[in-house]
């Protein structure tokens, strides 16, 4: 079994409105990836992701590219250190 990762992301472009965090959320679901995604207020959209690094990192992949009306401009990065809940969510816009 492969090690577990966990990600932070922030999302930038045309991403809400998009039907993007639904997507990620299937997405991350068919992948096994737990944790979750909101819309903010300056536009973006913020993800935390966990699970085995391979199916974190074709998450991160998809979430490059995004639903077919997204027009991602930019992901951002970084480890994540607090607790992830099991199963993915999309959570209240922040």
């Amino acid at each position: 079994m492969s090690a577990t990762r966990k990600l932070r992301l922030i999302i930038s472009g045309r991403v809400q409105g998009v039907w993007y965090r639904e997507s990620m959320r299937q997405e991350a679901l068919r992948l096994g990836v737990d944790g979750w995604a909101r819309n903010r207020a300056d536009g973006t959209v913020e993800a935390v992701i966990s699970g085995q690094a391979a199916h974190v990192e074709a998450l991160l992949a998809w979430a490059r590219t995004g639903p077919p009306l997204a027009q991602v401009a930019e992901v951002r990065c970084q480890d994540y250190e607090g607790e992830v809940a099991k199963g993915f969510a999309k959570l209240p816009s922040a």
